[in-house]
């Protein structure tokens, strides 16, 4: 059964988009979120409370790490535990794409920043709370980073969001051996492109032409929207993926088959 009633779950990126949606849909299944972006969550707060559940949002840069240790504590005194971990924060949409030797080094570094070491820091703040939480609770924490197919499919001229998506994939294999043990489970994600605000700043007036190159490469032949993950992640989130930990999901409409 897919039960996450009550469960605390923190989100990164909650402003929009996917975050937004994790957000939603596990709070209409009955989690309580804690929302965390550099940007303002009120949007994503007014509409989880819409739907009768609690929240509480608090701004997050996923670089500092202190920023991490705010939003977990922030978490802890409004529901008194943190029972999982929604790693979705990332640089995408700011990004410029071209040859790999053009792209410029502040932006290589910025995404590994973000995407990359900010998981790091995100797991360190969450961990020991969520040690606490797998202690007293029956299924034990979760973990889900979003990784993409960028990484396991090989994106080009977009190398530094690749590469650090790729190491996303490495993050969550390792880390899962070495929380086994704390009965917290680490799985990663990897969409095709979803139809996000961020989607579209990526790609700009090359949108249209992307969306049909990826989409025609699909056995699924229609482009990813938000809600298309929500069911992964309440799986991942919820207790039925209890001996599952370790691996990265393809939700991409069959372009790459593990």
């Amino acid at each position: 059964m897919l039960d996450v009633q009550d469960k605390v779950v923190a989100i990164t990126g909650a402003a929009r988009g996917l975050g937004q949606e994790f957000a939603l849909s596990l709070a209409a299944a009955g989690a309580r979120i804690v929302a965390g972006d550099i940007n303002d969550c009120a949007e994503t707060l007014d509409l989880v409370r819409n739907l009768g559940r609690e929240a509480v949002g608090v701004r997050l840069d996923v670089t500092d790490p202190a920023s991490a240790q705010a939003m977990v504590e922030t978490g802890a005194r409004a529901f008194g535990r943190i029972d999982a971990l929604i790693n979705n924060a990332a640089l995408y949409g700011a990004l410029h794409g071209g040859r790999f030797d053009a792209i410029d080094e502040a932006e290589w570094d910025a995404a590994m920043a973000v995407n990359v070491k900010g998981i790091w820091n995100c797991c360190k703040a969450a961990v020991p709370a969520m040690r606490q939480s797998a202690v007293q609770g029956a299924g034990g924490g979760s973990i889900v980073n979003i990784a993409s197919l960028a990484a396991t499919y090989g994106m080009p001229f977009g190398l530094h969001y690749t590469t650090s998506k790729a190491a996303v994939i490495g993050l969550t294999r390792g880390l899962a051996r070495e929380l086994g043990r704390d009965r917290i489970r680490v799985n990663a994600l990897a969409p095709s492109a979803v139809l996000t605000d961020g989607t579209r700043e990526f790609f700009g007036p090359r949108m249209e032409r992307a969306l049909e190159t990826i989409k025609s490469s699909q056995t699924i032949q229609r482009n990813l929207v938000p809600e298309d993950l929500a069911g992964t992640v309440l799986w991942l989130i919820s207790d039925a993926s209890g001996f599952v930990t370790g691996q990265t999901i393809a939700v991409d409409g069959g372009t790459v088959m593990l």
